[in-house]
């Protein structure tokens, strides 16, 4: 067997290094949820991004990048825990600009004005798409696995809490409208 050409070998390498770009772009985006980095989080997503999330009780839609930033530093403040973990990403390069890939992971959150604790998986079904070299999210959908929720008994104690000294800060008044998920 003829070892492959350096053409057909630069090909590869591409392939392998674009399909690495878009698995770490949705690592990327639950570090950046995690901890309501909106400016990174803003330099993943295509300016055109839209998402549909459905959950146990919901379904979340945003049209564009500026309405789902906008929802997120609203919904990820100091009285929120959050932790999203994403496993593998199955990645298939449709083009050389274009992209899909389904992404698995896993949620806790908790809220501590409500004290609503929150459990569960889904499988992300992405798009991601080239731009000015950078592979970007241009679109995210998931539709839970599972999704438990509780009640906890009393605020949960965390001897740590990122977003508690980084986070925004809500009003003492403020109180939460789960029509809209967010705290007014």
């Amino acid at each position: 067997m003829a070892a492959p050409d350096l053409e057909t070998l630069a090909r590869q390498v591409q392939r392998l290094t674009d399909i690495e770009a878009c698995q770490r772009l949705r690592v990327a985006y639950f570090r950046c949820l995690d901890t309501a980095n909106i400016a990174e989080m803003k330099e993943l997503l295509t300016e055109d991004y839209s998402c549909r999330c459905v959950g146990g009780d919901y379904v979340y839609e945003a049209k564009s990048r500026a309405e789902f930033l906008d929802v997120t530093q609203q919904g990820f403040h100091s009285e929120i825990v959050t932790q999203h973990n994403g496993h593998g990403g199955e990645i298939e390069l449709v083009s050389d600009t274009k992209a899909t890939g389904l992404v698995y992971f896993n949620d806790l959150v908790y809220h501590f004005r409500t004290r609503e604790f929150l459990m569960g998986t889904a499988v992300y079904k992405d798009r991601y798409r080239k731009v000015d070299g950078r592979w970007k999210i241009e679109y995210g959908e998931y539709e839970r696995v599972y999704e438990l929720t509780q009640i906890l008994p009393s605020k949960p104690h965390f001897t740590a809490h990122w977003l508690g000294t980084h986070g925004k800060q809500l009003p003492p008044a403020a109180s939460y409208d789960p029509a809209t998920g967010r705290y007014v």
